[in-house]
């Protein structure tokens, strides 16, 4: 996940909608059930769907009143956490 990629993510949801992140995730989930793709481009699009993930989950802390550096940050955070574990 790169934080980067997720605030410029959290700044669209603000300014369109979520539905249309939701709807690119449901995209790319059905486009890695394509037999042919290599493990590379998965993997390309697993940390596409991740990055589109962590802007929902943001997004979702913003909403519930967090200010957007804290939540950027506990989001990271939690993330890093989780791999180190």
């Amino acid at each position: 996940m790169k934080l980067p990629v997720i605030k410029h993510l959290t700044n669209f949801i603000e300014e369109n909608d979520q539905d249309y992140v939701i709807e690119t995730i449901e995209t790319l989930e059905a486009l890695t059930e394509v037999p042919s793709l290599k493990d590379e481009e998965l993997d390309v699009i697993g940390e596409i769907i991740s990055n589109l993930y962590g802007a929902i989950e943001v997004d979702k802390m913003v909403k519930e009143g967090m200010p957007k550096k804290e939540a950027l940050n506990t989001f990271m955070k939690r993330v890093l956490g989780s791999i180190d574990s």
